[in-house]
């Protein structure tokens, strides 16, 4: 945003300098980001009066002139056409350095000496293009400096401001802090704005067909306007901002956005079908020719303005070059609306359109500006460009919205601050800046309710408020102190103790750990091969993802690491232990968020041992994964699950992979992964994957660990081997084993399998060794026996084992 001095003071009467004020304003938090002065250090631009203008002898193009500017009359070659003898011109003398560092000097030019130069308004940086050289008003003195003469000794500041104070997008909204910051009243001029002729409302019309996009829409008609150049005070003013003069009608409305931060936009009325406006949402694929003449292709989302046939203007960015004023236009429909910053960002942004006007209407302008403003342009058109103003104002305003209240405490502003304002201080600032407050009805209550204008719409909590007041009030003022520190006894929560003592277990066991993006493609659950009825397929999809590879919420870590081993076998990394300890996010029936749910994930390839000139190469294989689950599931004392390998998941390699089971419910898999999902990866070695739900685990966690006393009484061991069917599981065997051992067992394990000669066909060997001990006193060999007894008639009864 940029503003100047001059302009400011328009509105305020302030007496600070140029460099105190850019000062001030930094410290307010409209940042200044540069401090260009206008006009200083040329003084020595003066005026003068042209005496004589000759023919140059050798140029047809160039004149001589005699020129008085008060202390000498100096000689001067000019090769402008649009002077004459007695008109009072800008003279640069001998010395003077120009913008863009172009310095006068005595030449001579075409033979003829030439003293200084007459200037152009782009010549004196005023103006980016210019016909001929600047004619003065006969008012200004003989000899006194341009600059000083016309008043145009100005200082331009451009500030870098934050998108939370679209208020500040105008001149007004920083004169509104600089009166704040000096104590001086806010002068705005209101506009006197004569009316006649027809009713407005019986020659047009506004029809709002989506208020939540347009929730105010007003305009006023001018009938009778001259287009052309616009007055040089007007010229001026817009480019001390930066703005670019384009005709009378057009220069109005631009000046008024600056002013009053407040876009609109002027149509020929003639040039509108049906004379009326309708205001609705674009028809899908519709082309739309702009003001740029670029041709554009609108979406269903994108709001127009339009008239009795179709669209005239891209609300809040641009009007199109259907509508625009020419120069043969006569009648006005002056547009002054508040549009959603939602509906205005989404198309400026898809259309890759800024504008002045998008840049203010996606931040959120001040609805209640919306009659000031047209008035505003309405009466300054009427100045410059002739017409008369019809009467009345068309304001559609069908849902008029209400203004936000705030209660800000005084206690809890001094806690934050460090301060000890009193309710007086705190109602002074807030009420400097525009907002209304009156202290709280309750008694003894030392708090302000206060009421927050339209054009603050950061303003939203009370902490904002609190912002403001130490804005106000000075950050300097805050005092500086030491941080607290303070020594609290934080237990952590048992989720979170349980992740971390997970990490460190897995850490422990050789593997790195994983931190993949939680978004992944959608087309990962075709790759590891997820049935269509899955519920992990219904994933969560992400608005506005930045590709289509991270536009879900993952529902499983397995594809990230399989794509993390892929990786690091293209690196020629063969052996790798990873894991990955993250939430998955999976719908929830009812519930606008997913539900977050904590997995381990862990892969196993390659070498067990690392590679050195003593080894092996053995590779790893199903059991170096069983064992680590073994040793999880042993430290969260998670008690006796079952290894189903009957069920595995899509993933895995059926024969070569099983489920955990607690309870007959399914919280875990280990196993190789499946062929078809490693070609998927394109990996081309055998790759073993554990994948864990933390959750459920935790849920299955039995009593904690207890202490039991060692025996100090021998223990002694019977083994013994059994012939069993082929399709018999351990698993089976070891439901048996543990019913029919009693208190003598300490422990019971399977040492051998075998199948070969001997061992007749669909039969195998199971071998198991019973460890016997007692707490209090040595065992005989009845007790022994009498036990192992009844272990072998139970697998003999119920498993129809013999015994070998």
């Amino acid at each position: 945003m940029i503003v100047t001095y001059n302009w400011l003071k328009e509105y305020v009467d302030f007496a600070l300098e140029p460099e105190e004020l850019a000062h001030r304003l930094t410290m307010a938090g409209l940042e200044v980001d540069s401090m260009e002065r206008i006009g200083y250090g040329m003084d020595s631009v003066v005026t003068a009066r042209l005496l004589t203008v000759d023919r140059h002898p050798d140029a047809d193009k160039l004149t001589v002139c005699q020129v008085d500017y008060g202390r000498e009359t100096v000689q001067v070659v000019c090769g402008a056409r649009n002077h004459k003898a007695g008109d009072l011109v800008a003279l640069a003398t001998v010395g003077t350095v120009l913008p863009g560092n172009f310095k006068i000097k005595k030449s001579k030019i075409r033979g003829i000496e030439s003293c200084g130069m007459l200037c152009s308004e782009k010549e004196l940086g005023l103006a980016e293009a210019s016909d001929g050289i600047m004619i003065l008003s006969d008012s200004c003195a003989l000899g006194q400096p341009v600059f000083d003469a016309l008043g145009l000794k100005d200082v331009r500041y451009e500030l870098g401001l934050t998108p939370n104070r679209p208020d500040c997008l105008s001149v007004l909204g920083v004169a509104r802090e600089v009166a704040a910051m000096t104590g001086r009243p806010l002068n705005i001029a209101q506009p006197a704005l004569a009316e006649g002729g027809d009713e407005a409302a019986a020659c047009t019309s506004v029809t709002i067909e989506d208020p939540d996009a347009c929730p105010r829409y007003a305009a006023r008609l001018i009938r009778g306007v001259k287009i052309g150049p616009s007055p040089s005070w007007l010229v001026r003013k817009l480019e001390s901002v930066g703005q670019r003069s384009i005709n009378n009608v057009v220069d109005v409305t631009n000046l008024v956005l600056m002013e009053l931060g407040h876009p609109l936009h002027a149509f020929d009325f003639q040039r509108l079908r049906e004379g009326r406006i309708v205001v609705k949402k674009a028809a899908e694929g519709e082309s739309f020719r702009t003001l740029d003449g670029a041709a554009r292709q609108l979406s269903g989302n994108d709001l127009v303005i339009g008239d009795g046939q179709g669209p005239v203007a891209l609300a809040g960015v641009m009007g199109g070059e259907n509508s625009e004023v020419v120069p043969e236009t006569a009648d006005i429909l002056l547009e002054s609306a508040y549009f959603n910053p939602v509906t205005i960002r989404r198309t400026s942004k898809r259309l890759g359109l800024r504008t002045e006007a998008s840049h203010r209407f996606e931040r959120g302008c001040d609805i209640a500006m919306v009659p000031v403003a047209l008035n505003r342009a309405a009466a300054l058109i009427a100045q410059v460009a002739g017409g008369q103003v019809s009467r009345g104002m068309i304001d559609m305003y069908p849902r008029p919205l209400t203004q936000r209240k705030i209660v800000v405490s005084v206690r809890r502003a001094d806690e934050i601050l460090g301060l000890d304002l009193k309710l007086e201080d705190i109602h002074g600032h807030l009420c400097s800046i525009g907002l209304e407050a009156h202290p709280a009805e309750e008694r003894h209550s030392e708090s302000l309710v206060v009421t927050i204008p339209f054009f603050r719409p950061d303003l939203e909590r009370e902490i904002d408020l609190i912002e403001e007041v130490a804005r106000l009030n000075g950050y300097d003022r805050i005092p500086v102190t030491m941080p607290a520190g303070r020594m609290v006894c934080h237990m952590p929560a048992g989720h979170h103790k349980g992740v971390s003592r997970l990490r460190d277990a897995m850490v422990a066991a050789g593997f790195r750990e994983l931190v993949n993006y939680s978004f992944v493609s959608p087309e990962s659950w075709d790759r590891i091969g997820l049935a269509a009825g899955d519920p992990r397929r219904e994933a969560v999809r992400i608005l506005n993802p930045l590709t289509e590879e991270q536009s879900v919420l993952r529902t499983s870590l397995v594809p990230s690491l399989l794509e993390t081993v892929a990786r690091n076998l293209s690196y020629q990394n063969q052996d790798l232990s990873l894991f990955e300890l993250r939430p998955v996010f999976l719908p929830a029936a009812n519930e606008t968020l997913p539900a977050e749910k904590w997995r381990l994930c862990a892969v196993v390839c390659g070498r067990r041992e690392p590679e050195g000139w003593a080894q092996n190469n053995q590779k790893v294989d199903f059991y170096d994964l069983k064992g680590v689950a073994e040793q999880i599931l042993e430290m969260f004392n998670v008690g006796p699950v079952s290894w189903d390998a009957e069920t595995v998941e899509s993933y895995l390699h059926p024969g070569k992979a099983c489920c955990l089971r607690k309870n007959g419910d399914v919280f875990g898999s280990v196993g190789e992964v499946h062929p078809k999902v490693l070609a998927a990866f394109e990996i081309d070695q055998p790759v073993f994957l554990l994948d864990l739900d933390f959750e459920q685990m935790l849920a299955a966690k039995s009593r904690g660990s207890v202490f039991s006393a060692l025996s100090r009484f021998p223990q002694v061991a019977r083994d013994s081997a059994f012939l069993v069917d082929e399709n018999l599981l351990f698993r089976d065997v070891q439901e048996v084993l543990d019913k029919a051992c009693g208190p003598l067992v300490e422990e019971c394990v399977l040492f051998d399998l075998y199948r070969g000669k001997g061992v007749p066909d669909g039969k195998k060997s199971l071998a198991v060794r019973v460890r016997y001990r007692s707490i209090d006193r040595t065992l005989t060999d009845e007790d022994i026996q009498k036990a192992h007894d009844r272990i072998v008639r139970a697998l003999v009864d119920r498993l129809g084992a013999e015994l070998r």
